[in-house]
This record gives C-alpha cells, structure tokens and sequence, in this order.
C-alpha cells in the first residue's frame, strides 16, 4: 500500500503537459487533481519530512526566500542507468546549491534516500521500455525542446496514488532593487 511520501520540487509548467500525458500513459492514479501540482517537477529533496511542523514549514519558506529565482534551459535528453529518461537543466548550479542548503537543514533526508550518490537535478519524462527509449522520447517532444525556463516556486508535493496534491507553495527570492 503507498502511505505517500513529500517532495520539495521546482515546478516546471512548460513540460507538464507532456509529463501528464507519460503519467497517464503508465499509471493515472499519480496525476494531480490540483491544477497548481507541478507534474512537471525538478527535485530539491524528496522525500522530506512526511508531517512537517510549523518550524520545518517556516524553515523552507526562509530558504525559499533566500534563494534568488533563477533562469535555466532544458534540451539535453538522458537515461539514467535505472531506465529514467529525463531532461537536465543547464546550468544546473542553482539546483545543487538548493539541494545542498535544504539537506544541510534537514540532514536526515537525503537526496532520493540516498539511493543514488549525485542526485543529479533533471526533470523525469518517461522511462524505458518496449517502444521507449531516449530516440522515441525525443520525437514524442519535438519542438517542445529546447525551453527556457524560470525557477520561480518551491512546492511542498504529497505523492500517494489517487491524492497527489500541492501541500504548501512558497516564491523564490528576487534579486532587491539595483540587482541584476
């Protein structure tokens, strides 16, 4: 049975079309009811902390608002050695050091579990099987990509089949008057 689990993600509108669609196509009970969940996502930490507190919740606003908003590129297609098509985001700097601070706050959550020994930001797309591979991917996107894209939100997603849905929604930081 899936107890469900939280995500801190960056939502990413400009794909989530196309990953409803993937959703969808493999398993409908993990698309968000919720208009504002981003489908679409790259992963800060997940998965966090399942009950967060008010203090949790107040320390990622902090970290939110501290964390300039930030422009990013999708176009470069990749599979992970577990089957995982995705999309890296270039530069990917913004992500880590977002990652890095959340983590350093929140030690007992590691990236992924840990399961992996560079969380390497990307956004999910598909996976491979029969018929799907990175080529098959990349004719499904077409002109989708390459994207610009802007890191604006940090999202606090639940994901449990049947109620995934956006928990807690901060801005990211913009650069103060004079800034550029």
């Amino acid at each position: 049975m899936d107890h469900g689990h939280t995500v801190l993600a960056v939502p990413v509108p400009q794909l989530d079309n196309f990953v409803r669609e993937r959703t969808a196509h493999y398993d409908a009970d993990y698309l968000a009811a919720d208009p504002t969940f981003g489908q679409a996502h790259v992963t800060v930490l997940g998965p966090w902390v399942r009950s967060p507190s008010l203090a949790d919740l107040a320390a990622v606003a902090a970290i939110a608002s501290a964390t300039r908003a930030f422009d990013y590129r999708l176009a470069r297609l990749g599979a992970f050695p577990n089957g995982i098509i995705h999309l890296l985001p270039e530069p990917d700097g913004p992500f880590r050091v977002l990652t890095r601070v959340v983590w350093d706050r929140f030690p007992g959550h590691a990236p992924y579990a840990g399961q992996f020994p560079d969380a390497t930001p990307h956004v999910t797309l598909d996976a491979v099987g029969p018929g799907v591979d990175e080529h098959a991917v990349r004719m499904l996107l077409g002109a989708t990509i390459p994207v610009d894209c802007r890191a604006e939100v940090l999202q606090l997603q639940w994901w449990q089949a049947g109620h995934c849905h956006v928990q807690h929604s901060w801005p990211l930081g913009e650069p103060s008057g004079g800034e550029s």
